[in-house]
């Protein structure tokens, strides 16, 4: 018969923990809550009515529950709709899937609107249901949710990849190749000629493929309704993602590249939002607090109350990282691939979808099948349940669980800092990488944790490329982890660079098989415990710094929004003070906010015929590259109108005027080519008697005096530009491609500005002078790195073969074009040519010290 009862009253919870007692749970449903989740869940409840809640729930720590919880009882409580909302479709179902355990009724609402199941959103807008939805449900242009009580953001760390992206319009080269050139010819006259030219080539030069320029149409004549006209006239979907940002158009950035062009604002005006701004209360799930305002900058909202884990929460799983680039004298690919063989499984995760495929089917042993985005859109489950296989995805660091068995490898390649093409720019251009760091950690944190789910997995992480693998020994990252990962990382750095590749497969076999075998549990759990206890979690320098600024950057952004040029611009100013605080880490963030005050206040002032106004602006530019330093990307920035392009700083006026005196004197244009001819080819060799000799060459083409030191124990090259700066270059280019530069090639690099100063018969080099490390090997050993001096940086001889490229095209150019100008003219065309192939010495100097071997601290700019 059926079941019978009498009418009960709807009962009432003091709090979400009280309200899971009661829950009509199924099977498969938690079998309780943790203790760390019931006391988040108390901390919450005394905090329920801050508007805006940030909850830190790492990986692996019951987040999805908590949030579930939270939903719930807002929901019950306050009678009131509720909203949770997931960066993807298939994080959707399975927050939905998880409630249904749990016996909490869900809507699930995701893909196009006019689809969702009727009954679903009625239930929703009844307040009978959670509605389970994506953030993009609620970042659009015409949202199809009626209001909320609550919205909840599961995996709040990555929503600057998705509340931003909402934010802006995407033009891939290869994607939207009619879009992208209407884009590029409407912001053609903010980029240097040169620059414009190698972006209309069919095919890339190695000069330009990881370049990233800014435009600010607002301070260039005309050019906001050019952009304007051709964003208009674009289809779906690029017009949907315009719609949203059309109305502040002139307050929106554009970052041009080869790959693509992205227009967006800094910051996300999500106050424009009423769905968004009207609920009652935002809460954010995430695996990181962003103690640099990081939550704050990607949903644009100030003041976010900030509850972090509990001290109870339960370790997560054991990870064993295997570096197979740090294993000296091995092919890394064929132990890559005998690691991956031992685990049986791989998922594989980088930042762009060729790159995870390629690894993918490089891993995979023969007959495995070899999977990508489309064979798990809708689950993982069809990947956990191969016997074999990998599975290769793109940028998908967060919502994949293969707990247990599912899967006992995670590969990573790729440092995902250049997520789009804001990110690129900041990173690589304005040095600006401190305001990005928590999310870059948080992305490769979340991406080693996708096998780890729970405290008894356990998961090999296959550190791929040098990149990611050089990124791994940066003490500044390495120490804002959390000390059971840093002892982690330690550990696997370690015995991946003192052992063979067969002490590497025995150490993943030992690993892989606990349950027989004891070596790991007597051998490396007791080192990891140690490691553990002498690493204590450190943030960056800087980061308090970034967080106070954060409310003015919001503010900035609302007045620019709005064309409030004057207030932005006082915004603009608060912020650039406060950052300043934060020292060399923060000197590229400063710079960068300087010269948007500049571009604010100068339209201010043009507004007002403020010429006093236009002047102070023209005096913040030069504050800002002053500020940027050598190599500074504001003086490729188009001038505003009026004003000049401010004065090369010495060292750069001293090459230009080095050589341009050279083509003045006259110049032999076939040795000149010969001399070009012998340095490609001389760096494109291994044999320190070919290199060596090409770099020195290369030095005099840029206006240097280059020359090798005589003497043991001195570097191959150095480029002096008199006593303004001195690069000092140690060639490694017999170095094979693996392993790490040893500790003895560090203390001989800190050695040679000294001695060079002594050459010289002066006391010290000057300021920002450095010494270049060039070798193939993706990494330093742990020793060099703690004993490496400030001004030593590590290189790729590609980054050499570049910067010879370049310089060889500025050459072209001027010999074409210097007959008959005079000195004046021909200083000009030089300091112009340089400076539009990144290679006058400020921008030498900059492409060279991207990679500093030891820590950057406040003594380390």
């Amino acid at each position: 018969m059926a079941f019978v009862r009498t009418a009960a009253s709807s009962a009432s919870y003091s709090s979400p923990g009280e309200l899971y007692r009661d829950l009509p749970r199924r099977p498969g449903a938690v079998p309780g809550l943790w203790a760390h989740q019931s006391e988040m869940l108390q901390t919450f409840t005394a905090q329920s009515n801050a508007s805006d809640v940030a909850l830190e729930l790492p990986t692996g720590t019951g987040k999805t529950v908590t949030g579930l919880l939270i939903a719930e009882w807002t929901r019950r409580s306050r009678k009131a709709r509720v909203i949770y909302a997931c960066p993807t479709q298939q994080l959707a179902r399975q927050v939905a899937a998880s409630a249904y355990r749990e016996g909490i009724d869900t809507a699930v609402l995701v893909g196009r609107h006019a689809e969702w199941p009727v009954a679903a959103h009625a239930s929703y807008d009844a307040a009978d249901a959670i509605a389970v939805t994506t953030y993009s449900s609620i970042f659009n242009s015409n949202p199809h949710l009626a209001d909320a009580d609550l919205i909840l953001f599961d995996d709040a760390h990555a929503g600057e990849q998705y509340v931003g992206e909402a934010y802006g319009v995407d033009l891939g080269r290869w994607k939207a190749p009619n879009e992208y050139a209407a884009a590029l010819e409407a912001i053609a006259p903010a980029l240097d000629g040169v620059f414009l030219e190698r972006l209309r080539s069919d095919q890339p030069d190695p000069g330009i493929s990881g370049d990233v320029r800014l435009v600010i149409p607002l301070r260039q004549a005309g050019m906001t309704a050019n952009l304007d006209a051709v964003l208009s006239s674009f289809a779906s979907p690029h017009s949907y993602r315009y719609s949203m940002i059309r109305a502040g158009l002139a307050s929106c950035l554009v970052y041009v590249a080869y790959s693509g062009i992205l227009i967006r604002p800094y910051v996300p005006p999500t106050y424009q939002n009423p769905l968004f701004t009207g609920a009652r209360q935002r809460v954010y799930l995430s695996a990181t607090l962003g103690e640099g305002g990081e939550l704050e900058r990607a949903f644009g909202r100030a003041g976010m109350l900030r509850l972090a884990q509990p001290s109870t929460a339960p370790r997560y799983g054991r990870r064993f990282f295997v570096f197979p680039e740090f294993v000296e004298n091995v092919d890394v690919g064929e132990l890559s691939r005998a690691v991956v063989e031992e685990a049986g499984k791989a998922l594989v995760l980088a930042p762009r979808t060729e790159v995870a495929m390629a690894d993918a089917k490089e891993l995979a042993q023969p007959g495995w099948p070899v999977w990508g985005v489309d064979q798990v859109s809708d689950s993982m489950a069809p990947f956990a349940a191969l016997e074999h296989g990998v599975c290769g995805l793109a940028a998908r660091y967060d919502g994949l669980d293969l707990p247990g068995d599912a899967c006992r490898l995670v590969g990573l390649d790729g440092v995902p800092d250049q997520d789009n093409l804001q990110e690129r720019f900041l990173q690589s251009r304005a040095r600006a990488g401190a305001a990005l760091a928590a999310r870059v950690r948080t992305r490769v944190v979340q991406g080693a944790g996708r096998c780890t789910r729970g405290p008894e997995d356990t998961a090999v992480v296959l550190v791929l490329g040098s990149d990611l693998s050089r990124y791994l020994t940066r003490p500044e990252v390495v120490a804002a982890l959390d000390s059971e990962l840093q002892a982690e990382i330690r550990f696997g750095r370690e015995n991946s660079q003192a052992g063979s590749p067969a002490d590497v497969l025995t150490n993943v076999r030992a690993f892989l098989h606990q349950d027989t075998d004891e070596s790991w549990r007597i051998n490396a759990e007791p080192a990891l415990t140690d490691y553990r206890r002498e690493m204590a979690q450190q943030m960056p320098a800087g980061t308090a710094s970034l967080s106070s600024c954060v409310e003015y950057e919001i503010q900035a952004w609302a007045a620019a929004t709005i064309g409030a040029w004057a207030e932005a611009a006082q915004h603009a100013h608060e912020v650039a003070r406060l950052v300043g605080a934060g020292g060399t880490s923060t000197v590229g963030y400063r710079a960068f906010w300087i010269y948007l005050q500049a571009a604010w206040a100068d339209q201010a002032a043009d507004q007002t015929n403020d010429a006093s106004g236009r002047a102070a602006a023209g005096t913040l530019v030069r504050l800002a590259e002053q500020v940027m330093g050598l190599g500074s990307w504001v003086r490729q920035m188009a001038p505003f109108p009026a004003m000049q392009r401010s004065a090369l700083n010495s060292v750069d006026a001293y090459a230009v005027n080095v050589v341009a005196a050279e083509l003045e004197a006259g110049v032999n244009q076939g040795k000149i080519h010969r001399r070009l001819g012998e340095i490609h080819a001389g760096l494109q060799e291994r044999k320190p008697s070919l290199y060596e000799p090409a770099l020195t060459k290369l030095g005099t083409l840029v206006g240097a005096t280059a020359e090798k030191p005589a003497g043991t124990g001195r570097c191959d090259s150095t480029w002096c530009w008199d006593n303004e700066l001195w690069l000092a270059l140690e060639a490694k280019s017999d170095h094979e491609p693996t392993g790490v530069v040893p500790h003895k090639d560090i203390r001989q690099a800190n050695d040679q500005l000294r001695l060079l100063a002594a050459d010289r018969g002066v006391e010290m080099s000057p300021v920002d002078s450095a010494t270049i490390v060039i070798s193939p090997k993706p990494g330093v050993h742990d020793d060099g790195i703690k004993g490496a001096e400030s001004h030593v940086h590590l290189v790729p001889p590609s980054i050499l073969s570049e910067l010879a490229y370049d310089v060889g095209s500025a050459w072209d150019e001027l010999l074409t074009k210097s007959a008959g100008r005079s000195a004046s003219e021909l200083r000009q065309l030089v300091g112009g040519t340089f400076n539009s192939r990144g290679v006058l010495p400020s921008q030498i100097h900059e492409r060279l010290t991207f990679d500093p071997v030891g820590e950057k601290n406040e003594s380390q700019a």
